[in-house]
């Protein structure tokens, strides 16, 4: 696709696949008991050029530790998927609409993630990065209560990022934080926005200053 051609060509994105070349992902070797997801972290580009990154606000729904948060598509690996990357494709569809099979291509992954408190299960989650059109349709499921594009610029500000106070448990907890307009984006998927700024080579200075796939949620 010529529009995905140009994207690629963008500085910000041809960075991305240069670092994505040049230093392979950090994988966790999962034990017994531990559960397998993956996230797809999808840019298209704007009508300037700009890619923007897509980012759903997840359903409320009880018992689940991630009900209400900022986070990229994705979940976990059901036994029909041949793989993680097929995981991360076929639940941005299932979540958005967005058919990255059919309207982009996958670019790479970046490094696992684990959780890394008692109140989550054992998981390692793995963020792969693709490119889609820019005039694909969002369709949320019943799991998303807002899609949205965070354009890269915003991710690059470096004022955004910082410490902030969200409620765990029912309490107050100063944690590490990407903040977007009325979005504030924390734990696992701020950790992984942090890892991709890191290989387009603009990491963040505020908040937290913790390795990528060493996640303290």
């Amino acid at each position: 696709m010529k529009e995905l051609d140009r994207l690629e060509r963008h500085p910000h994105v041809a960075r991305l696949i240069r670092s994505l070349a040049e230093h392979p992902p950090i994988v966790v070797r999962p034990e017994p008991q531990m559960r397998l997801a993956a996230i797809l972290l999808a840019l298209r580009a704007r009508p300037d050029g700009e890619p923007e990154l897509l980012m759903i606000k997840r359903a409320e729904a009880e018992g689940d530790p991630w009900s209400g948060h900022i986070a990229c598509p994705g979940g976990r690996m059901e036994p029909d998927d041949h793989d993680l990357a097929a995981t991360a494709v076929r639940e941005t569809l299932e979540e958005t609409g967005v058919d990255v099979a059919r309207d982009g291509r996958l670019l790479g992954q970046l490094d696992d993630i684990c959780p890394r408190t008692p109140v989550l299960p054992p998981m390692i989650i793995r963020p792969f990065v693709a490119l889609v059109r820019a005039d694909v349709e969002i369709i949320p499921s019943r799991e998303v209560a807002a899609a949205f594009w965070v354009p890269v610029s915003a991710l690059r500000e470096q004022t955004a990022w910082g410490m902030g106070s969200v409620l765990v448990g029912g309490a107050q907890r100063r944690v590490s934080v990407f903040q977007h307009g009325e979005y504030t984006v924390w734990g696992l998927t701020e950790r992984v926005l942090r890892q991709f700024l890191q290989y387009i080579g603009e990491p963040p200075v505020g908040g937290s200053t913790e390795e990528p796939g060493h996640d303290a949620r």
